[in-house]
């Protein structure tokens, strides 16, 4: 079945980091934050490098750059990775075809907002893009309202 094309960022990112055929996104231990590696999410979903798949664009970018950007507009907070190995590093929640268990792509990013919860889509709908407007609506202590796409009213 096809996944009901998302229209904002967020969204996106919730179906991303809950579909089991994306390997490069994965909630934390707590599903609290968001774990992105960098170099397996540039091949499997900006269509970077070896291996990339030819499907349609889900990010109208190829630039790993561009997608911490949009993070960082919609009110995501990269929080430090403990190197891997230690007890609060991050576990990886499947490993690669060979059972190495390291990080060959590139680095690991770990992203947190505080409206973006392990089985909460409700909570997407408070998750605002920074623009302008609306961080002058915040500024002066007024509610900056969007709206769920049509698939997730009930």
């Amino acid at each position: 079945p096809a996944i009901p094309r998302p229209c904002t960022f967020p969204m996106k990112l919730w179906l991303l980091v809950n579909s089991p055929c994306v390997h490069s996104v994965h909630w934390d231990a707590r599903g609290e934050g968001l774990f992105i590696d960098q170099g397996l999410f540039e091949q499997e979903l900006l269509g970077v490098g070896p291996g990339a798949a030819g499907e349609e664009e889900l990010f109208k970018t190829k630039n790993f750059g561009s997608i911490v950007r949009q993070l960082n507009l919609y009110g995501f907070h990269k929080l430090t990775v403990s190197p891997a190995g230690s007890a609060a590093g991050p576990r990886l929640t499947s490993a690669p075809a060979g059972g190495d268990i390291s990080y060959p792509d590139g680095p690991l990013h770990h992203f947190w907002n505080p409206h973006f919860r392990y089985n909460r889509p409700d909570l997407l709908v408070k998750i605002k893009r920074l623009t302008k407007a609306n961080k002058e609506k915040l500024d002066a202590g007024l509610e900056v309202t969007s709206r769920l796409p049509d698939d997730f009213q009930h």
